[in-house]
This record gives C-alpha cells, sequence and structure tokens, in this order.
C-alpha cells in the first residue's frame, strides 16, 4: 500500500504524463523517486544536479502547476539530489537538499557540489550528460524498412549493399557506405532500413542515426559549452553511425574536421559507417578531400529516378498497405505521369486520395487526369545552382571553371554576381551553399552580389535586359 507522498506524487505524474511526450515522461520523470511530505513540501529524489537543472529549465513550470493543484496554494517542491562522493570511492550516495526556483528558468546561483566524473559514462549530445552508451536512442523511423522499399533496377546496387551491410555490420568491404541521389529518390528510407534491420539482428550493438544538421548544431554547442571531448567520445562509441545528407558539411571546415577524427576511429575499430548525399562524392563542393577521400574508401551506390514498372510496384505496395484498391488503369496513369521522384509520386497518390474522399467521388481516370494536371503544375522541377551557372556561363560564352574561379575580371565577376542572383530568387539553398557553388564565397559575398545585381537593374537599363533574358530561359526549364 502506498505513502501518502508516494500517493499524492503519484497523482502528479498523472497530469504530467497528459502534458509531455511519451519519452520525455520517461527521461526525465520515471527515474524520480518521491522521498517525503511534510509541511505542505512535496520532496523528491533526482539522481544528478544535471537532471535537477534540466527541470529547473523545462519543466518548473508545469512542476508547480501539479503541485499546487495536488497540495493546495501552499504546496511547494523541494529536490533532494543524489551525488557521488568526490573521492571516487564507492560509498553510499549522499543527498544535497534544494528548493525549487521561484522562476520558470534556472537559479541565478547553481549551488555548487563536486561530480564525481565516472569514466564509463559520457556526454550525449542527444539526451543530457551521464547517460550509459545503452541507453543510446537510435532515432531510427520504424516504418522506414527493407520490408516497403520496393527494389527496382534504380536501385538494386544500393540495397543489395545496404542489405549485406545489414546482415555484416563493419565485416563487408562496404565501409563506409554511401547511398547518393537527388531529393525523394529513398536515400534516407534505404539508411533507415539499414539500421533497423542491424537492431533486429544485433540487439548489442549501439545504432545511432542522425542528420548532418543535428550532427553540426551539437557541434557548435559542444563548443560552446567546453564539452568537445564529451561529444567525440559519444560518437567515438557507436557500432553503426549512420549520417544523412552529408553535403550538409560543405563549407563548414570545423564541423568537417571533428567529423573527420570520428570518422578513422569508428573505421580503424572496424565499426560501420553509412552515409547519405545529395550527389556523388567528386560533385560535393566545399568538403575538404582528405574527408572525401575517406568516402571512397568503401563503396558509393546511387539511386536513379524509377523506371515505370519500379513506380507502378511503390504505388501498388502503398495501396495493399493502405487496404486500398484502385482500377488498374488510374495506377498506370499515375506511374506514367509522375516521373520525378518517388516522394512526388506518393504524394500524387495521397493527393487523388484524398480528393477522392472529400468530394464522395470514386477514382476513376477523369479525377485522376485533372488531379494530375494540377499536380504537376505545383510542382515544377525546381531549378538547380548547377543548371543557373551553366544557363548564365552559357549567355556570356564563359567557360564554368572561369566563373568559379578568382579572377577579379569586371565579365567574370558580373557573371557570378548574375548567378548568384538567380540561385538566391530560384532556389531553395542557402547563402552559404551557393557560395560555396561559386567558388568558395561566403553569404555576405552572396549578399552583396544580390545588393549588386539589384542595384545595376534600377540604374542600367542594358544590365536589365541581361536579366530579363536570363529569367526567360531560366523559366523554360
Amino acid at each position: 500500500m502506498s505513502t501518502l507522498h508516494e500517493a499524492k506524487w503519484e497523482n502528479c505524474l498523472k497530469v504530467i504524463k497528459d502534458n509531455i511526450s511519451l519519452q520525455a515522461f520517461k527521461t526525465w520523470f520515471t527515474p524520480i523517486k518521491p522521498i517525503k511530505l511534510e509541511n505542505n513540501v512535496m520532496t523528491i529524489q533526482v539522481p544528478s544536479h544535471f537532471f535537477y537543472e534540466w527541470l529547473e529549465e523545462h519543466y518548473i513550470g508545469l512542476l508547480k502547476k501539479v503541485i499546487k493543484k495536488e497540495l493546495g496554494s501552499e504546496g511547494k517542491l523541494e529536490y533532494n539530489i543524489v551525488m557521488e562522493n568526490g573521492n571516487g570511492q564507492n560509498n553510499a550516495p549522499r543527498t544535497v537538499k534544494i528548493p525549487a526556483s521561484d522562476k520558470g528558468t534556472l537559479r541565478n546561483e547553481p549551488v555548487s557540489i563536486p561530480i564525481n566524473k565516472d569514466a564509463s559514462t559520457i556526454r550525449n549530445p542527444f539526451v543530457l550528460p551521464g547517460l550509459k552508451k545503452v541507453n543510446v536512442e537510435s532515432n531510427l523511423n520504424p516504418v522506414f524498412n527493407f520490408d516497403n522499399f520496393v527494389e527496382g533496377e534504380c536501385n538494386r546496387l544500393a540495397r543489395s549493399a545496404g542489405f549485406a551491410v545489414a546482415n555484416n555490420p563493419g565485416g563487408t568491404a562496404f565501409n563506409p557506405l554511401l547511398i547518393y541521389g537527388g531529393i525523394g529518390l529513398g536515400k534516407s528510407h534505404l539508411a533507415h532500413a539499414i539500421g533497423i534491420s542491424i537492431k533486429e539482428q544485433f540487439p548489442n550493438k549501439t545504432v545511432l542515426y542522425v542528420a548532418s544538421e543535428k550532427f553540426a548544431h551539437q557541434f557548435i554547442d559542444a563548443l560552446k559549452n567546453g564539452s568537445i571531448n564529451d561529444f567525440i567520445h559519444f560518437y567515438q562509441m557507436m557500432d553503426v553511425l549512420i549520417l544523412d545528407d552529408v553535403q550538409f558539411f560543405s563549407g563548414k571546415e570545423k564541423t568537417q574536421d571533428v567529423f573527420f577524427h570520428i570518422f578513422n576511429h569508428l573505421h580503424q575499430n572496424g565499426k560501420q559507417i553509412i552515409l547519405t548525399s545529395d550527389k556523388a562524392p567528386v560533385d560535393i563542393v566545399g568538403m575538404e578531400q582528405r574527408l572525401l577521400s575517406r568516402f571512397k574508401w568503401g563503396l558509393s551506390a546511387d539511386l536513379q529516378n524509377p523506371d515505370l514498372e519500379t513506380r507502378i510496384a511503390i504505388l501498388e505496395k502503398k495501396l495493399y498497405g493502405s487496404g486500398i484498391e484502385l482500377p488498374q488503369e488510374v495506377v498506370q496513369y499515375l506511374a506514367y505521369s509522375i516521373n520525378t521522384n518517388i516522394r512526388e509520386l506518393e504524394g500524387a497518390l495521397t493527393s487523388l486520395l484524398a480528393q477522392s474522399s472529400l468530394n464522395k467521388k470514386s477514382i476513376d481516370m477523369d479525377l485522376a487526369k485533372s488531379m494530375i494536371d494540377k499536380f504537376v503544375k505545383n510542382t515544377a522541377k525546381e531549378v538547380s545552382i548547377e543548371y543557373i551557372q551553366k544557363v548564365v556561363c552559357d549567355y556570356f560564352d564563359l567557360p564554368i571553371e572561369v566563373m568559379k574561379s578568382k579572377t577579379r575580371k569586371r565579365e567574370v565577376v558580373q557573371a557570378r554576381q548574375i548567378a548568384m542572383y538567380f540561385s538566391k530568387k530560384m532556389t531553395k539553398s542557402s547563402l552559404a551553399n551557393i557560395g560555396a557553388h561559386c567558388g568558395g564565397k561566403d553569404h555576405a559575398t552572396v549578399l552583396h552580389a544580390c545588393k549588386t545585381v539589384n542595384n545595376l537593374a534600377e540604374t542600367d537599363k542594358k544590365f536589365k535586359s541581361y536579366l530579363s533574358e536570363l529569367e526567360k530561359k531560366l523559366a523554360m526549364h
């Protein structure tokens, strides 16, 4: 039978559980132990000083509400923090009392307590310091598995290599395995599928999927917090590291440098590295040569646009999984009409099913044709930076290498600025990425180029006509 303080805390947890995600609840509230309830003060025990700080920073508002709801307006919260003895001996842990903050943020003067740093615990940039390796979340999406990855001529090599890696991680010649291809062709799906298969076959292996953008942001946080060593050690503990969209590292020298050391450590210790990129290593701009050369140590496998048969198979698999039947002629019409990538193909099918449901119409060829016409117009292919550069260089009769060189000749500088201007206007690329494509310029140079082009267009009629003609050529793409 639970005591009063346990019952009261249990009531608090029920409310908290309804207000945050299940994962957050398991991470931050399941480890808490209620200690006592005296004079309307609930004392809870938390496992570390960092744990206390995290609760104070992120959940103090919620905690105050549930405590006052359960204990009345006079209700208060106090923490008991379990700390190891500073001498490194395995003595009984001691506790330190800290009242809950009156504010929704950290206390202005955190209590200084020596923390015994155990070598077996490494700062986990995904969750918190002090989590052991076994607690690392893989970040894999169970929806993306081998069962629903449709194989075709367009992806056979990549899928076969991925399957081999999944059955023997770190033990094949495919290390690293670099999967590359355009948007929406299934790179991330295949990377997740490999990770999921490894987890199923080798449950003791630590598998981690991380987007390159997330990795770079964690690295910046580690720089700010002076915890670079913890950051590196954490990643070096992985048995399988899956890094998505590695081209995001372009132009980020320090991020590339830290990843270089992590890569070397993992590779030398027989750990599996899986990378995805939107282009082949040879075409990645702004990446250090020593890193690119390592990408080529294993296998680079490309994913191409799916052929008609594969597109039909993808649609049929998706329909079967959803328990929906469509006339074969409609499926074939969809597959014929959308030939760019798998994401757009699945998007078109979803739109068609939504139209049918909203308008209470059965799906026939007429509905499919009217929807596809609109869909194709709305998802017109985005022009690429490379294509813009080619059109601009052709227009001014310049070799593309000259435009990307460091020459300051007036006509070359002008062509380079125009290419930057249209890249910013017509693509979703970042300024840093545009600069990297134009000979390694920084984002400030790109901004200056756009400003210069705008000013010239307002004052120089001939220059304005250049822009107008180029825009028409690019619009025809």
